[in-house]
């Protein structure tokens, strides 16, 4: 599929419902664990989604869409929720997330983007330049793949309970294929 700007609001546009609709009021044991290791739990992931509302996105179209200016991105800190969300509830974070992405969505709608302004670009940190039309994809593939992290965190809370119904669960054997 070719990048569409209504189609990628479609995702972003749902993302926090479907966010406040799987997590919210559920226990702690499927929220709050993680794979092992490094990895992120599913109350991780809410907070690295604000933080990316908060100062990726639509900072980065303003970089692309200004006049002025190197058009140079600030590096994004993947890992900054660890400690903005600190005292936070799920719930309370859920919310933010809601509101910022409305008041970022606001902010992309008045743009009144035409086809020229998505090939525009800025200069990302570590990729170089991109364009206005990469930014908004990626934007949208970003919650696809944070969604399916969710999904896949909670999931392996029960890898172990699902016994040998496992082999036909791929959520649970990453890299491989369901037997059929």
């Amino acid at each position: 599929m070719n990048f569409d700007l209504n189609k990628s609001i479609e995702i972003l546009e749902r993302t926090p419902l479907v966010i406040e609709a799987l997590l919210s009021n559920v226990s702690d044991e499927w929220t709050m664990h993680n794979e092992g290791g490094e990895s992120w739990s599913a109350y991780d992931v809410v907070g690295h989604l604000i933080h990316g509302e908060k100062t990726d996105w639509v900072q980065r179209l303003e970089i692309i869409l200004s006049d002025e200016g190197t058009k140079k991105f600030q590096p994004f800190d993947r890992f900054a929720q660890f400690t903005e969300s600190k005292g936070k509830n799920l719930q309370q974070l859920i919310q933010e997330f809601k509101t910022v992405r409305t008041e970022n969505l606001s902010v992309l709608k008045s743009k009144q983007l035409q086809v020229v302004d998505f090939d525009k670009t800025g200069i990302h940190p570590v990729f170089g330049e991109v364009s206005l039309r990469n930014l908004l994809s990626t934007w949208a593939v970003h919650d696809l793949s944070h969604l399916a992290q969710i999904n896949r965190v909670m999931a392996k809370q029960y890898s172990s309970e699902v016994g040998p119904w496992k082999e036909f669960l791929p959520i649970l054997t990453p890299h491989h294929s369901v037997k059929k």
